[in-house]
């Protein structure tokens, strides 16, 4: 039996400006798509920053696909997260001097263990084709519509088939419809990765998408009177 996607439990992280989170446990099962919701600022995306090894927890474990990664270094948390965990964010963070298909193969020039430059190519063709850009790849994105660009981050995010999909407010910068489409996009190709998912969204008419939604509260630890 595969290691679960995601374990954490008694997580706790502080900011020098007073914001603390404590979190008491989550696990996320294979393949599961699971919607974070709550109030701005409660701290949503410094859950996720913690889950990818960006930031580093004061107390507490974060396991992803079996390995624990709040005790790694910062260079074993960068790999560990090139390697197993795909990353897609609002503002998509394409490189303008980038093409569609160097965007899309920038986690294998930044990956350890970079496949072969045959086999990397094949991959991105192979994406490319699955997310309808087989005729945008040498478009910058400047060249590109905001839905395109979306496709092009879920293709990086998933190019190195992670086994743990991390979306912060993926479709925030998208009209409703392109939100549903992309959002389908992405649940469909990470199942076809076997990969999991854990998105922050706002947008609760997409939360029928997702297998569970928690929200942060839930996983705070209880407070004895």
């Amino acid at each position: 039996m595969s290691a679960a996607p995601l374990r954490l439990e008694g997580l706790r992280f502080s900011h020098g400006d007073g914001f603390q989170l404590a979190l008491d446990q989550l696990e996320v099962a294979p393949r599961e798509r699971i919607a974070l919701i709550g109030p701005s600022g409660c701290g949503k995306t410094t859950l996720l920053h913690l889950i990818a090894g960006i930031l580093v927890p004061e107390a507490g474990q974060i396991e992803v696909l079996g390995q624990r990664i709040d005790g790694l270094s910062d260079a074993a948390r960068r790999a560990f997260r090139v390697r197993h965990i795909g990353l897609v964010f609002q503002e998509f963070e394409l490189l303008d001097y980038l093409t569609a298909a160097e965007n899309l193969a920038l986690p294998f020039r930044l990956h350890p263990d970079p496949l072969p430059r045959a086999e990397a190519e094949a991959r991105v063709q192979q994406l490319a084709e699955r997310l309808g850009l087989q005729d945008l790849l040498q478009r910058r994105p400047a060249r590109l519509s905001q839905g395109e660009r979306q496709r092009v981050a879920l293709g990086r995010a998933l190019v190195t088939s992670p086994g743990l999909v991390l979306g912060d407010e993926p479709t925030g910068n998208l009209d409703p419809d392109n939100a549903r489409r992309s959002l389908d996009l992405l649940h469909e190709q990470a199942a076809a990765e076997d990969a999991a998912v854990l998105v922050v969204t706002h947008d609760h008419s997409l939360l029928d998408r997702f297998d569970r939604v928690i929200t942060l509260a839930e996983l705070r630890p209880e407070v004895s009177a």
